[in-house]
């Protein structure tokens, strides 16, 4: 819809084997010239990774990203130009006009392109400005292009405030997206994942239904339901649905796309495979979280070659991700030691989760920064999974609420009076922590741990007496008596 910006010239020398961002971004250049824009945004993405502040190459990327019609990813980056890195750069204006027209926004397009012509109305782009400014004015006197421009305006503005996991405000802003287009449905399932993250589960899945039953196979609300089961730890749902969903063949990109990456964060690497493997050889130009998944897909179902070829794509966009591989995850074969802790993290039950990590911190990995990492990311998303593996695995005492510290010391305590073979005994401790309220306090040690063990004696059918009890652990009767009821109360 206009002109691009034209290679520039720069006279600095560069050595090839230093690979800095003027590196990368000569690269870039070549790969710009040879209109191979793909490599070209590689390039340049790895040009503005070495040197975020300049303003050039963050010019030229938003240039590639917009030939190659990621407009929003353009506009991310001609909005950190004018705002952060060099105010000057007007053209940056009728780049942000350009793509906003090209996403259908014509009064944003309008705003940036007459911002344009004000700052610099003899500029390279004046003519083209004009030129675009003529094509809006007749497509703004359609009034249903007013109320398509505040209706993506607003989408876009609520996928932001997700990402920021800004939950109440994005949830605030899609109920009124829903209430003015009743029949928008990738509100409703962006709502529901708010939700969901908001710790509402229930509305959530209410919503979710809702979708479904409105608007039978949308294919988004039924991958959402799925990761809200996987999350929840239903096994059963995970796996009924998984089953339907693998009847499901998309014809849409970005639906096969969401079925793959859907399938490999829910643990079906085998249909996960299916799909992203596909795009793969279609030559699907992914974003980073494309190849990681495919990576997992891959390694999980045997094709460890391709994985790590896929994985240094993952490096190449993202550098962080480095410690993250799949084979990091992986229970090594001669270790039985390690496969039987790492057995407990498949469990449904979260208490028996917790089990499994108190194993791995008494274990000779307890140590191994590699393990700890793998483990920590496998773990599902649950709040008290997430405390009790910062202390258990990176002895984060200070920052740990003092339920878990006292919750270890009872443990250990119950574990130096008692026989490891007793699990069923300890894992009913985790019970009690897990149905306890964020207000309960551990911090009488002796007596959580005597009232444990005889809750947990009784319902084996051993005959034991709370007076037995309050010797073993050197507390009072009356005390036992009084934590047996609070132990019972919390494992009924």
């Amino acid at each position: 819809m206009g002109k691009q910006l034209k290679p520039k010239q720069r006279g600095t020398k560069i050595i090839p084997f230093i690979q800095n961002g003027e590196y990368y971004f000569k690269k870039g250049m070549q790969a710009y010239q040879q209109r191979d824009l793909y490599k070209a945004k590689k390039y340049l993405e790895r040009a503005v990774q070495y040197d975020g502040n300049n303003a050039s190459f963050a010019l030229q990327l938003a240039s590639v990203l917009a030939e190659l019609g990621e407009y929003q990813a353009s506009n991310q980056w001609l909005f950190k130009i004018i705002h952060e890195l060099d105010e000057t750069m007007d053209e940056c204006f009728y780049f942000l006009a350009n793509n906003f027209a090209h996403l259908g926004l014509f009064h944003e397009a309008m705003k940036y392109a007459e911002t344009y012509l004000a700052r610099d109305p003899d500029g390279h782009f004046a003519e083209d400005t004009e030129d675009l400014m003529e094509l809006l004015k007749i497509d703004q006197e359609d009034e249903n292009g007013d109320e398509q421009d505040d209706l993506i305006t607003q989408q876009e503005r609520a996928r932001l405030l997700l990402e920021k996991e800004k939950f109440p405000e994005a949830i605030r802003l899609l109920e009124m997206i829903i209430d003015r287009y009743p029949e928008f449905w990738s509100a409703y399932n962006n709502l529901a994942l708010a939700y969901f993250y908001n710790g509402n589960v229930q509305k959530a899945q209410e919503i979710i239904e809702q979708v479904l039953e409105r608007n039978p196979g949308n294919l988004h609300a039924l991958c959402n339901r799925l990761v809200f089961y996987y999350y929840l730890r239903d096994e059963r749902q995970v796996n009924r649905l998984s089953d339907q969903l693998a009847c499901v063949h998309p014809f849409f990109i970005e639906h096969r796309y969401k079925l793959g990456a859907t399938f490999a964060l829910v643990g079906r690497f085998d249909l996960a495979f299916k799909w992203l493997y596909h795009l793969y050889k279609i030559r699907y130009d992914g974003d980073d979280a494309f190849y990681y998944w495919l990576a997992y897909a891959a390694y999980y179902t045997g094709r460890e070659e391709l994985a790590k070829n896929v994985w240094e794509k993952v490096i190449e966009a993202n550098p962080n991700k480095r410690g993250e591989e799949p084979w990091a995850f992986s229970v090594p074969s001669v270790d039985p030691e390690l496969q039987k802790i790492i057995r407990w993290f498949d469990r449904m039950n979260i208490a028996e989760m917790l089990y499994g990590l108190y194993l791995l911190s008494e274990s000779p990995y307890k140590n191994d920064p590699a393990v700890s990492v793998a483990i920590r990311r496998y773990l599902a998303d649950h709040p008290l999974l997430s405390q009790f593996a910062d202390y258990f695995l990176f002895r984060e005492a200070e920052m740990s609420p003092p339920y878990v510290v006292d919750s270890h010391i009872i443990i250990n305590k119950l574990s130096e009076k008692n026989e490891r073979a007793d699990e069923t005994m300890y894992i009913a401790w985790f019970s009690v922590v897990v149905n306890a309220s964020a207000k309960e306090r551990f911090s009488n040690h002796s007596a959580w741990s005597a009232a444990l063990e005889y809750v947990w004696r009784q319902r084996q059918g051993q005959h034991v007496t709370q007076k037995w009890i309050a010797d073993k652990y050197h507390v009072s009767l009356s005390t036992v008596k009084k934590y047996v009821k609070k132990v019972k109360e919390l494992l009924s």
